[in-house]
């Protein structure tokens, strides 16, 4: 089984180094970022399963990096961390988007206990539990069980992959995916191929379920970054 990916965003190198020495003992892969800009161009690059955001950073702060994240993916746990203790401020990191705070200085036994109850929540999350159910969208379905799509009960003929990338999509709706992300957890990590990979699978999902009867186009091209899911209420012409 691959190791849960974690990103570890803060300004300070002796506590990033603090932080991946405990979370490798622990078992985890940890990937680093000294700014929130550093790390929002890993999340567009990259798929974490937690991301560990310290609140106080020079430039984008821990509150505009959580928001920014939460606009891209709203199911990914955020644990923050900061040396700030009034109450004020853990609420608005939790409103912002947060899963839980910490307060520095923190015992590591506390630290990796928090890590790991975020982590047992996420697992839990209704997309896992829709797995070997119906997913529904606006009249497009999934019946993960059957390997089955339709539109309005019109079977719809997707190819392996063009199946695996929408139910990818469909199990997160509004998550935004890159390119790159797209072809790691689809085509796998020892896939060598273009990025315009995905272009064509994309252009061939939406043909496929236009011309079953799917009156809007659920893949929404998010510009710069990549695609997502939607339904028909959110649709852009």
């Amino acid at each position: 089984m691959d190791k849960v990916k974690i990103l570890v965003v803060d300004d300070e190198w002796n506590m990033r180094n603090l932080l991946r020495i405990h979370l490798v003992k622990s078992g985890f892969y940890v990937i680093e970022a000294e700014n929130g800009g550093t790390a929002l161009d890993k999340m567009n690059d990259q798929l974490f399963q937690l991301v560990i955001l310290d609140l106080m950073m020079p430039g984008l702060d821990g509150i505009e990096v959580c928001q920014e994240i939460r606009k891209r993916d709203a199911s990914v746990p955020i644990l923050m961390l900061t040396a700030k203790t009034e109450t004020r401020d853990k609420v608005k990191g939790l409103e912002t988007g947060a899963d839980d705070y910490l307060t520095k200085p923190f015992e590591t036994e506390e630290f990796i206990a928090r890590v790991q109850a975020l982590l047992r929540r996420v697992q839990k999350t209704p997309a896992e539990e829709t797995m070997d159910k119906k997913i529904s969208l606006d009249g497009l379905t999934m019946d993960v069980s059957e390997h089955v799509v339709s539109v309005d009960e019109q079977p719809v003929h997707l190819t392996p992959k063009e199946y695996e990338l929408l139910k990818m999509l469909l199990t997160h709706p509004k998550r935004v995916y890159s390119r790159e992300q797209i072809l790691f957890i689809v085509w796998g990590m020892d896939y060598f191929g273009d990025e315009r990979t995905v272009d064509t699978h994309i252009k061939s999902i939406r043909r496929k379920l236009k011309r079953a009867g799917l009156p809007y186009n659920p893949i929404q091209t998010v510009w710069g970054v990549g695609y997502k899911i939607i339904g028909s209420s959110g649709h852009e012409s």
